[in-house]
């Protein structure tokens, strides 16, 4: 198969631009395009095969629930069997924008869409490409990340051209993403409200809205969790990762840089080559090779924006060790450490129990 690869301005494009991935679209065809978070892989909701073809592509289990992006409120209506007053709250809220919730599905959404549950996750994104392509093909648009199941996920049209040129039929090349991570996901079937996926939307917006919001235990886990049934994307398999081995090193961050300085130099030592993902503040203070500043923590969502391109930067140069600092005091610290613990397989260094010879 052969992908075309369709530039787009974000900021100021006509309909009529869409008019070939709009047709592939209702064709059943796959089309990977930007939302505000991360590239998504667009097939049909409602048609079976295209969920089919979203997997295959992906080479992810099927078992692993896609998200329908609408680009109305209205829409959920005619996908949710029943939406509570605190989901219309949030909606209005956070609508359009970085936030799914799950809700019981009506039939019309097939099991292949919902990985074969009796639940469906729906968000209405704000990237204008986004919400234009779902308004003008008429359709709900299923959509997980468009990346090779396990990699980290893309925020350039490139990352997706790397891992699925000639699987799919269309790209739309709408630059790099702002936020960079997904979206959070919150199950609205619970009594309480659950977070099952931290996102740029924080449990302390949530709560501002709605009240009391929990947060899945397998979030804050310090190792995988296991024997679950996958609500949402990201929570049963590994994701994120980078082929190199990473760790993520924790505790005061003058001896992070000590035991991250000597822990690179011993692999290198031993012909191996490290890597280092610190913040700009930090980052001159490594003498490794290889140091990637990944974002201020001065600024807010630079972390967070940075994440997937270094992760994969890290498969570029070839990365065999890779040793990250800790983001958890960031804002966006839980959606950060949720991902770089998944592509780091939940290996943790405390830096204060490490020995120097």
């Amino acid at each position: 198969m052969t992908t075309i690869v369709q530039k787009i301005n974000p900021e100021k494009f006509r309909d009529e631009e869409l008019t070939s991935a709009c047709k592939l679209l209702r064709q059943g065809e796959i089309v990977a395009f930007p939302t505000e978070t991360v590239y998504g892989l667009g097939g049909n909701a409602l048609v079976p095969e295209a969920a089919e073809n979203i997997y295959a592509a992906k080479g992810r289990p099927s078992d692993n629930p896609l998200i329908v992006h609408i680009a109305d409120r209205e829409a959920l209506y005619d996908i949710a069997e029943y939406v509570s007053e605190k989901a219309e709250a949030l909606a209005k809220a956070y609508w359009p924008g970085p936030l799914t919730m799950i809700f019981r599905k009506k039939s019309k959404i097939p099991l292949s869409t919902t990985g074969g549950l009796q639940t469906v996750a729906v968000r209405m994104p704000s990237h204008p490409v986004a919400r234009a392509l779902i308004r003008l093909s008429d359709i709900y648009i299923a959509a997980p990340s468009a990346n090779i199941s396990g990699r980290p996920s893309p925020t350039k049209a490139e990352h997706v051209v790397e891992d699925l040129s000639g699987r799919i039929a269309m790209i739309l090349d709408g630059g790099q993403v702002g936020i960079g991570i997904e979206s959070t996901i919150v199950d609205m079937t619970e009594p309480v409200p659950m977070i099952l996926r931290p996102g740029y939307v924080t449990k302390k917006m949530l709560e501002q809205v709605i009240g009391e919001v929990q947060t899945d235990p397998a979030i804050l886990a310090s190792e995988p969790a296991k024997h679950i049934v996958a609500k949402a994307p990201g929570m049963k398999y590994r994701h994120y990762a980078p082929r190199g081995q990473m760790y993520i090193v924790e505790g005061e961050q003058g001896k992070v840089v000590e035991v991250i300085n000597h822990l690179a130099a011993l692999r290198e030592k031993e012909g191996q080559r490290a890597a280092v993902i610190a913040s700009e503040e930090t980052k001159n203070a490594y003498y490794c090779e290889h140091v990637y500043g990944i974002g201020s923590r001065k600024i807010e969502g630079s972390i967070a924006a940075g994440l997937y391109d270094i992760l994969r930067e890290m498969d570029k140069i070839g990365a065999a060790y890779i040793y990250a600092e800790s983001f958890s005091d960031d804002r966006l610290g839980q959606a950060i450490m949720n991902r770089m613990l998944k592509a780091a397989g939940y290996q943790k260094i405390q830096a204060e129990g490490v020995r120097m010879r």
